[in-house]
């Protein structure tokens, strides 16, 4: 290359260098409890990001059985036992999501590590797995509100890390996904349409076997229902104690929030949280 050139050159970068994105933030799992995966970036990158609260598992109300289940689960994997891939599965704003922060910041201390991937970043799971086999920390693999349509392949690329594959996942490695659908895929009045009985016994047809397939590689199914008017209303004191102090929970407070649950049309945690948020912040805007 002529110095000409060269010159030419270095004033083309000197340009163009500023439209550039910066390089991205190496992950340090000393320091980082968390991570995204982004397939798409240079055949795909972990980038760290911060808790995104300090939620704990005392907050959240009406779970007791799915919290105590999933954290001996994860102690389990965290102390080199045998563990299960988890389905949190069940209704909107039920606590899933929360659980899954709440753990993080309960047991990060305890070595877990988490790392978040979008469905539409499934396809690059094996390459994800194959990264983290490699480390000496033990990770938690996080999908939300995971679901596929029924032309979606993604899902063949989790099944293949599940339980397909002839390495399977690293021992340091547990995959937790989240979805309002119990098997993951939809289900249509078809699908049953090649279901027989033989004998006393139920057959399904292959449609619903493939489905029912995905979801049975989680070993833990954990189910989460909506909160009857107690647990409902127990959740949003606690939210509103948080939030404000303890006098912001009174009698008009118990009436507004089953109002607030009534016009949304169910309970939840979720609701309370919202409620909770709605109260107090009008009641200290209105006291200024």
């Amino acid at each position: 290359m002529d110095a000409e050139l060269s010159r030419r050159l270095n004033r083309l970068l000197d340009h163009v260098e500023h439209w550039l994105p910066p390089a991205p933030q190496e992950v340090d799992w000393e320091r980082d409890v968390a991570a995204l995966w982004q397939r798409h970036v240079l055949g795909g990158q972990l980038l760290p990001v911060p808790p995104r609260d300090a939620l704990s598992l005392d907050d959240l109300l009406g779970i007791e059985r799915q919290k105590l289940a999933l954290v001996d689960n994860t102690r389990a994997f965290l102390q080199g036992l045998p563990a299960n891939h988890a389905l949190l599965w069940g209704s909107r704003g039920s606590g899933k999501s929360s659980l899954i922060r709440a753990l993080l910041n309960s047991l990060a201390e305890e070595g877990l590590r988490l790392v978040q991937v979008d469905r539409h970043d499934l396809a690059g799971l094996p390459m994800l797995v194959e990264q983290l086999r490699r480390q000496p920390h033990r990770f938690v693999v996080y999908c939300d509100d995971l679901s596929f349509e029924g032309h979606d392949d993604a899902y063949k690329a989790l099944k293949s890390v599940l339980d397909g594959a002839l390495t399977g996942p690293p021992e340091n490695v547990l995959l937790y996904a989240t979805s309002n659908r119990r098997h993951l895929l939809p289900e249509s009045l078809s699908d049953n349409a090649d279901t027989r009985l033989v004998g006393e016994e139920l057959h399904h047809g292959d449609a619903v076997e493939e489905k029912i397939s995905l979801s049975d590689r989680f070993g833990l199914w954990l189910g989460f229902y909506p909160f009857n008017q107690d647990i409902y209303l127990e959740a949003c004191c606690h939210w509103v104690t948080q939030l404000g102090s303890e006098r912001d929970w009174n009698a008009e407070a118990r009436a507004e929030a089953i109002r607030y649950a009534t016009l949304r049309g169910g309970r939840s945690g979720r609701g309370a949280w919202q409620f909770a948020s709605q109260w107090v912040g009008q009641r200290r805007l209105h006291e200024t």
